[in-house]
């Protein structure tokens, strides 16, 4: 994706545990680390997302109390989230677009080397909803030791990653 084409659209920066919806082009962007990205993209409806989870499941006695900027923090919650918006929008599940990004080990383990690590759980726990949720992922770019960027054109579906050194 050119810097022009970037730049012609609004962009967006999607926080560490938001969710953003948008119903007009735009650029939705984002940092990422152990974090993990999820774009999603509906052509027929002209709408995209872009979540930013940080942490792999929200905790079970807060699973029906959580308010739902809270919720966005979790994979499970934010992938659910979404789930249910597009059913509003009248969205099919295979229509929808999928892309996976980030779950990087940027985060040093200093006590149990067996344990995995925030990045791999995200990974893993956003490759499990998303499937039992119905949705298939067209790409993705997970783990490593880098932090990435990511710019969404909900457009075109084009996703440009930008890796740390």
């Amino acid at each position: 994706m050119a810097g022009a084409e970037r730049t012609a659209l609004p962009e967006v920066y999607v926080q560490p545990g938001e969710s953003r919806l948008v119903k007009e082009p735009a650029i939705l962007r984002t940092l990422l680390g152990s974090c993990v990205g999820i774009a999603f993209r509906i052509p027929r409806l002209g709408v995209g997302a872009l979540c930013h989870p940080m942490l792999p499941r929200i905790p079970a006695k807060q699973s029906m109390t959580i308010p739902r900027p809270e919720g966005r923090r979790y994979v499970d919650y934010a992938i659910r989230d979404l789930a249910r918006q597009f059913d509003e929008l009248g969205a099919r599940r295979e229509e929808i677009e999928v892309k996976l990004f980030g779950g990087g080990d940027v985060l040093a383990m200093i006590n149990d080397a067996e344990r995995p690590s925030v990045g791999k759980l995200n990974c893993e726990v956003a490759a499990t909803v998303l499937e039992e949720e119905g949705f298939a992922v067209t790409a993705s770019s997970l783990g490593g030791k880098r932090g990435v960027n990511i710019f969404f054109n909900t457009m075109t579906g084009e996703v440009l990653l930008q890796r740390h050194s």
